[in-house]
């Protein structure tokens, strides 16, 4: 079988190949690097093409590599300097700092009555 050729992957994968292909087109990704992404990640997916005779048929799905791309969003925010960050950001930032949350000083107390009183009681 040549390469590149499509013969062995289901109607599902190449529904998923051309939508995962629309959404980096949408970003601006040129089209020939957005097909080759998207097959990229059926193939991480499926692990091939999934029509019998071969290695990928019958093997579950790895749903990883599609949730991959939403967990990798934000990341760059984590390496910015403090003076880079809009005033907002470090108004709340240092709001919630300065003040603690009461709702874990009263689970804390009343974890430690309770303990006391389950020792009075032995």
């Amino acid at each position: 079988m040549p390469r590149g050729d499509k013969r062995k992957y289901t109607d599902k994968q190449k529904r998923q190949a051309e939508h995962i292909e629309d959404g980096y087109k949408a970003k601006g990704v040129s089209s020939k690097e957005a097909a080759a992404r998207a097959w990229a990640t059926v193939n991480a997916v499926h692990g091939g093409g999934e029509k019998r005779g071969g290695s990928g048929y019958g093997k579950p799905e790895n749903h990883e590599p599609m949730r991959k791309g939403g967990r990798k969003g934000g990341k760059a925010t984590g390496g910015r300097k403090r003076s880079r960050s809009s005033s907002s950001t470090r108004k709340a930032s240092s709001s919630r700092k300065a003040s603690p949350s009461r709702k874990s000083s009263r689970s804390k107390t009343t974890r430690t009555t309770r303990k006391a009183s389950t020792r009075k009681r032995r």
